[in-house]
């Protein structure tokens, strides 16, 4: 039987870190992308990298109840590549998206279909199915989108850890497919660099000092020095993050105006303060990532939001 290799691609990831790289935003819609070249690019990338000729290309996506979109559909007709669809949540976020992708890359190697995959992904779920498609005998290529500093973007550490190897595509690969609008580069400047105490307390944290027996006066009497304490804390952290977070707000609001319409901006103005699913996503990923933190207080996210509206509200 003849020999295959195998690509399997998490659209979120390769996107979402592409748009990163140009736009400062992880929002996808910052960015055009002419699939057939960048599709075709990776093909040739992967067959020589691994001397064999691919399988299939397997693009992964999520989609409103699972419906391919018009752009899905021109992928899914695109030659050697197979459209495999999860469902986008109620928070704008992929659902089944890493299981597909676990799923054939552990059936493949079951069924001898490939004997060298490559995962343009990240996400350190895919762990395992990286491991259990080694154990059937697979070499396991991670492949990473440049970060815009250098190196890779958004790669699991655990991920790099159980490839048989990692590498990085190189940036002209990408720049031939994949263009910002002018609007949007003109905000893609590095985001201030911000230095973040290891434990900063959160609305929930000064809540639970706060919550205390209502008879046992002397407790409370102790409490509330702490819990002005950690209010003055947080507002001291918050003053320090607004260059960030102002920055964060403006770039995602950019790179979503440079291809509204302007009917799409009245609507947005229109529905305030209701932010659009895949703008607060993009907000709040593109935040934690500036921060070097996966979880953002609430009072971070009130902050974040109220920014994002002064950035449509400039002129």
């Amino acid at each position: 039987m003849r020999s295959h290799s195998g690509l399997y691609i998490d659209a979120g990831y390769l996107i979402a870190a592409a748009a990163t790289r140009l736009t400062g935003s992880s929002l996808r819609r910052g960015v055009d992308v002419d699939y057939a070249h960048l599709l075709a690019d990776l093909i040739r990338l992967v067959e020589d990298q691994s001397g064999l000729p691919i399988l299939r290309v397997y693009w992964y996506d999520a989609a409103r109840d699972g419906v391919a979109t018009p752009s899905q559909e021109l992928i899914a007709l695109l030659p050697k590549v197979k459209l495999r669809l999860g469902r986008v949540g109620v928070e704008g976020e992929q659902k089944g998206v890493d299981l597909r992708i676990g799923l054939d890359m552990v059936g493949h190697s079951r069924n001898g279909a490939v004997d060298t995959m490559y995962l343009l992904s990240g996400d350190d779920d895919l762990t395992e199915a990286v491991e259990e498609a080694q154990a059937l005998g697979v070499q396991v290529t991670i492949l990473a989108v440049p970060a815009r500093t250098g190196g890779h973007h958004g790669i699991s550490r655990h991920l790099i850890l159980a490839a048989d190897d990692l590498d990085v595509i190189d940036v002209g690969l990408l720049d031939a497919s994949v263009r910002a609008a002018s609007a949007v580069l003109a905000h893609s400047t590095p985001s201030p660099q911000v230095n973040i105490a290891q434990s900063q307390p959160s609305p929930a944290d000064i809540a639970r000092v706060l919550t205390v027996p209502p008879r046992i006066t002397s407790a409370f009497d102790q409490a509330l020095p702490v819990a002005r304490s950690l209010a003055a804390h947080l507002q001291q952290n918050l003053a320090e993050l607004s260059p960030t977070i102002e920055h964060v707000a403006t770039k995602t609001f950019d790179a979503w105006a440079t291809t509204a319409s302007d009917a799409q901006k009245v609507e947005l103005r229109n529905g305030r303060p209701s932010i659009p699913r895949d703008l607060d996503r993009a907000l709040l990923v593109d935040l934690s990532g500036a921060m070097g933190e996966d979880t953002l207080s609430d009072a971070v996210r009130v902050e974040l939001r109220a920014e994002f509206w002064d950035a449509v509200d400039r002129p």
